[in-house]
């Protein structure tokens, strides 16, 4: 890949993290890493990053619930799960709570490589000026995970924030709600377009001057949602 990606490694052995990291690192990535799994949660949840590769046998708290709790805190962030266990079952429970992808040590790192490129496909680049939007009065920041109108701050919920971020990286292009619901909300999620409309529409009440009107966050009838570009 040209571009490079912010990737979270969250892994307790130090080779296998100087080994990583060198390789991400030579594929154009920057790379941080975190050596039990409450750092890495911490970070994870204090910045905005691409990817996050996290081992399941941790220090402190281990993948499984890194996993979990970060998928509750509405961090969207793709997560591919290293483990050296190879039971069916931790992969079903991984992939239950949150995780994208699942990998068993040991593993070939050209694998790696595949599945660490095949989830970053998935995540559109941050915007080219430290992950910050402006479009108006109304500034999104990625990396702080901030919206501010007129500079005041805006209370946004996780799937409000999500929302305004994937039409963000996508301005200008309509996206329909199928589309947003699967990436917003996750594939399996059980829901309906109407969960769509709804987050929209709490979205316009906060950010637009008349939420009937909508200047930014406009509706493509029959089609879905496109935030003006």
């Amino acid at each position: 890949m040209n571009m490079e990606r912010r990737i979270l490694l969250v892994e307790d052995e130090p080779g296998l993290v100087m080994t990583l990291g060198d390789r991400l690192r030579s594929e154009g990535h920057h790379v941080e890493s975190a050596a039990d799994g409450q750092t890495g949660f911490d970070m994870a949840c204090g910045e905005a990053y691409d990817l996050i590769i996290l081992d399941i046998m941790l220090p402190r708290k281990n993948g499984m619930d890194v996993c979990r709790d970060l998928r509750q805190r509405g961090v969207p962030t793709p997560i591919l799960m290293l483990t050296a266990r190879g039971q069916t079952v931790d992969k079903v429970v991984g992939l239950k709570i949150g995780a994208d992808d699942y990998l068993t040590k040991p593993f070939e790192m050209m694998e790696l490589l595949a599945r660490v490129e095949a989830l970053l496909r998935r995540v559109p680049a941050f915007a080219g000026a430290g992950g910050v939007y402006q479009f108006g009065a109304i500034r999104l920041d990625v990396r702080r995970t901030e919206v501010t109108l007129h500079g005041k701050p805006v209370t946004l919920s996780a799937k409000e924030f999500q929302l305004l971020r994937y039409l963000a990286e996508h301005r200008g292009t309509t996206v329909s709600r199928e589309t947003l619901l699967s990436e917003v909300w996750g594939y399996g999620a059980v829901t309906s377009s109407r969960t769509v409309d709804v987050h929209v529409a709490w979205l316009r009440q906060k950010l637009e001057e008349d939420s009937r009107q909508p200047q930014w966050i406009l509706t493509v009838h029959g089609l879905g949602y496109r935030l003006a570009g």
